[in-house]
């Protein structure tokens, strides 16, 4: 028997199978309370695997490096994943082209508005121009807004923090806010939380509704297109 009673914990943590086994598990195991509550929006399995996760590397002193060793494999499929919302998407293209119009019109509206009221906001704070640029393109997928900040010369860390932030809180809001506005149009519903809260709040509205996810991912997807172009003129603009 070893002398060191953790020297089995330290070969196991430098293993990246131990680290996709922990994010799996505990995902799973905050998905099925989730389920268990009816998917309540304080029971967003995203948001407490991230706490959980969080905590769980402070307390083994696990650096992210080593962590990320193996939930790499999961952030792989993220690719394939986002791909795969083209499945609904033709199943209910139909419904999608009849509302080409509005969803045009309500894509310009929460791109600028979801620009213009974050970098205002932090203007009125007083925060650096690093931490402006950085929050600026918040509302859409990682990848992207990683991308837009390191063309700003921001800090795509900042960045990947503000996005996920961002996400975790419209999964969390979307459903109470647009039931207390009385909006039942799930095409409405899903649009929304698309263009505010990309991929982690599209996969909110998927479990609400498949319509709702649907619009979601189309929304998600243009509005990563539209902020890609509009952010840095924004930016520009707004800063002189």
């Amino acid at each position: 028997m070893s002398e060191n009673p953790f020297s089995l914990w330290v070969y196991l943590s430098q293993s990246p199978l131990l680290w996709l086994t922990v994010t799996l598990l505990i995902y799973a195991v905050a998905d099925a309370v989730s389920l268990a509550t009816q998917r309540h929006p304080l029971a967003n399995p995203v948001l407490h695997s991230m706490w959980i996760i969080g905590a769980f590397l402070l307390l083994t002193g696990t650096s992210y490096t080593t962590y990320f060793g193996g939930a790499q494999f999961v952030h792989f499929l993220l690719g394939p994943a986002t791909v795969a919302l083209a499945v609904p998407l033709y199943e209910n293209r139909k419904v999608v082209a009849a509302a080409i119009l509005p969803m045009l019109a309500a894509l310009v509206m929460g791109s600028v508005t979801a620009i213009v009221s974050v970098v205002l906001l932090a203007e009125a704070a007083g925060l650096p121009r690093a931490v402006v640029l950085s929050l600026a393109p918040k509302s859409v997928t990682a990848g992207v807004a990683m991308g837009i900040s390191e063309s700003l010369l921001a800090d795509p860390s900042l960045t990947a923090v503000a996005v996920v932030l961002t996400g975790i809180m419209g999964a969390i809001i979307v459903t109470p806010l647009m039931n207390r506005a009385g909006i039942t149009d799930f095409r409405a519903r899903g649009f929304a939380v698309g263009i505010a809260a990309h991929g982690i709040g599209t996969a909110r509205a998927f479990q609400v509704d498949a319509i709702a996810g649907v619009f979601a991912g189309v929304a998600m997807s243009l509005n990563a297109l539209v902020t890609s172009l509009l952010v840095p003129l924004a930016v520009t603009l707004m800063m002189r």
